[in-house]
C-alpha cells in the first residue's frame, strides 16, 4: 500500500494484517461497482479512533474510514441520516457497520479552506440552517437512532452521567498535573443540581432530542457542488440539538478571532436557531440555546470520559486532560453563565 504514514506501531490500523484485510475489502466493494483502481491506496490519516484512506478510481477518489468501537456506530448512522433528509452527508458507497467501516465518494472541499475571516460567514449562516433541519428530520427516528448505536446523552441521564463522572476521580485527575485540584472537583460537584435545574428547564422547551454531531467545525464540514455535506460523526450522540452550538461557536471564535457572545456569533446562533421556531419564539429559543450551552459543556466532558474509558490504557495518555478541561469549562461558566 502506498503512502502509509509512520506512526504507533501499537494501533490496528498500521497491523500488516489488519491492512491486507482492509485492502482486500476495499478490492471487493470496487468490483462491485464496477470501479477499477487508479492507484495505490494512501493513508494519510492515523490516530487511534479511526483511520482514513484515500482509495483512487477510475471513477474519482472515494475515501475509506475505519473507527475504533466507540465510534463504530458511524457508518450505520451516515446510512440513517441520507435516508431521511437525503444530500447532507457524504454518498456511502458500501459499508459494514458491524466492523465501524465504511466506503464513500470524495466530499469536496473542507470548509476550513473555504473560510478565512469574518467575512466569509456567510457560508456558516447558510449551512447552519440546513444541519438544523437535519436534526428535526432525524428526531423522528430517535429509536433508529439509538438502534444504530449511537450513544445516549439525553437530557434525562445527564445529571447521573456527570455524577459518575465525578465519583472517577482517576479520570478528574484529582490533584495531578493537568487536572482537577481538590478545590476544583468540590465546586464541580456543587454545581451538580445547577445542571440538574437547566436539564429540567431546557427540557421543558418541548424541543425533541435527536442527533447531534458535538464535533462540528469548519474540519468536519465539506461543500461540494454548491452543498454542504456534514462529516466525522464519530462523537456524536443522541442529545438536545441546541447542544451542538457548543463546539460551534467555540470554534467559530477561536478560527475568526471573534469574541463570545458578540454581534457575528449572534448570527450564527439566530441562523441556526430559525428552523426551531415551531416550538416558540426567538426570546424562548434563544433562552433555551444559554441553557443548552452550560448542559451541553457538561455533556462534552461526559463525551471525553465515554471515548477514554473505551481506550486502551496505554494510549490515553495523550488525551486524558481533555475530561478536566471540559470540567473547567463548566466552573468557567458558573452557576449563572451563559455562552453570551
Amino acid at each position: 500500500m502506498a503512502g502509509a504514514v509512520p506512526t504507533d506501531p501499537r494501533l490496528l490500523w498500521t497491523r500488516p494484517d489488519w491492512l491486507a484485510e482492509a485492502t482486500a475489502w476495499i478490492r471487493a466493494r470496487l468490483a462491485e461497482q464496477a470501479l477499477e483502481p487508479a492507484g495505490g491506496i494512501e493513508q494519510p490519516h492515523v490516530r487511534w479512533w479511526s483511520t482514513v484512506m484515500r482509495v483512487p478510481t477510475s471513477g474519482g477518489d472515494l475515501w475509506f474510514k475505519a473507527n475504533a468501537p466507540p465510534h463504530a456506530f458511524e457508518a450505520g448512522l451516515l446510512d440513517l441520516l441520507e435516508r431521511v433528509r437525503p444530500g447532507h452527508v457524504p454518498e456511502l458507497v458500501a459499508a459494514a457497520p458491524e466492523r465501524g467501516w465504511l466506503l464513500m465518494r470524495d466530499g469536496g472541499e473542507r470548509l476550513r479552506e473555504l473560510v478565512a475571516s469574518s467575512a466569509d460567514l456567510h457560508r456558516w449562516l447558510e449551512l447552519l440552517p440546513e444541519y438544523a433541519e437535519l436534526q428535526l428530520a432525524a428526531a423522528a427516528h430517535l429509536e433508529e437512532l439509538l438502534g444504530a448505536g449511537v450513544p445516549d446523552e439525553r437530557l434525562a441521564t445527564l445529571p447521573g452521567r456527570l455524577e459518575e463522572l465525578l465519583a472517577d476521580r482517576e479520570a478528574c485527575m484529582v490533584g495531578r498535573p493537568d487536572g482537577l485540584t481538590e478545590d476544583e472537583h468540590r465546586q464541580v460537584r456543587a454545581l451538580l443540581p445547577e445542571v440538574a435545574e437547566r436539564c429540567r428547564r431546557l427540557a421543558a422547551f418541548g424541543i425533541p432530542e435527536t442527533i447531534q454531531h458535538d464535533d462540528l467545525h469548519d474540519g468536519n464540514v465539506f461543500v461540494r457542488d454548491g452543498r454542504y455535506l456534514f462529516f466525522d460523526w464519530g462523537d456524536s450522540c443522541v442529545s438536545h440539538p441546541f447542544h451542538s452550538l457548543v463546539v460551534t461557536l467555540r470554534a467559530l471564535a477561536h478560527r475568526l478571532e471573534l469574541p463570545p457572545g458578540g454581534p457575528d456569533l449572534l448570527r450564527a446562533r439566530d441562523a441556526y436557531l430559525e428552523p426551531f421556531a415551531r416550538f416558540g419564539p426567538h426570546a424562548d429559543l434563544a433562552e433555551a440555546a444559554d441553557l443548552a450551552h452550560f448542559t451541553g459543556t457538561a455533556g462534552r466532558a461526559l463525551s471525553w470520559h465515554r471515548f477514554l474509558r473505551a481506550r486502551e490504557p496505554e494510549l490515553r495518555a495523550d488525551d486524558d486532560e481533555a475530561v478536566p478541561y471540559g470540567l473547567r469549562r463548566l466552573l468557567d461558566l458558573g452557576p449563572l453563565g451563559s455562552w453570551s
